[in-house]
């Protein structure tokens, strides 16, 4: 399932970014770098989806602009 949902990027005062998907409660991963962000992004999405089909959760759909 590749499913496009939209992605916030933050980055950190402190250093490295945090990225978020709303669509997803409780989703949020980091890194030090855009690309280990994006990296990280990328794999944390796949196991939240993968956890809430194991345990017979919603997946939500993306959200859209058009509305």
């Amino acid at each position: 399932m590749q499913l496009q949902y939209p992605v916030t990027l933050y980055s950190e005062p402190e250093g490295g970014y945090v990225a978020q998907i709303k669509d997803l409660p409780g989703y949020l991963t980091q890194g030090e770098t855009l690309e280990e962000t994006i990296a990280n992004l990328k794999e944390a999405r796949e196991l939240w989806i993968e956890t809430a089909y194991e345990a017979g959760d919603d997946i939500p759909l993306p959200s859209t602009d058009d509305t």
